[in-house]
């Protein structure tokens, strides 16, 4: 199994980035697919998460209705588009996948996998 995270970068406050995680290796059809952050000092924190079926969408609260998550199961690819960035954003993003034959969840579980990470930095 491997999660490939690209798209972040830096970006003025108010700017947007797409983030994407590619999975190799397991089946959108029983995995759950997740983003977390972490930041310089602070906990890991779940960011927005999809399940798997019918891909039910969860975010946590300082991010809703600015992020919005989706997934192409053709390109085996989950995104996560990012906007309205502020500062506080800025931290490593990790994508996950869990399996979940329902619903998903915004805490890492033990058995999850993950992908290495993409920086995102907000900043003027």
């Amino acid at each position: 199994v491997q999660l490939v995270e690209s798209g972040g970068g830096l970006v003025q406050p108010g700017g947007s980035l797409r983030l994407s995680c590619t999975v190799f290796g397991v089946s959108f059809d029983y995995y759950a697919i997740g983003w977390f952050r972490q930041a310089p000092g602070k906990v890991r924190e779940g960011v927005s998460c999809i399940s798997s079926g019918d891909g039910s969408r969860y975010y946590e609260d300082s991010v809703k209705g600015r992020f919005t998550i989706s997934k192409d199961s053709a390109k085996i690819t989950v995104y996560l588009q990012m906007n309205s960035l502020k500062p506080e954003d800025t931290g490593v993003y990790l994508c996950t996948a869990e399996r979940r034959p329902l619903g998903c969840t915004l805490v890492a579980g033990a058995d999850d996998y993950w992908g290495q990470g993409t920086q995102v930095t907000v900043s003027s």
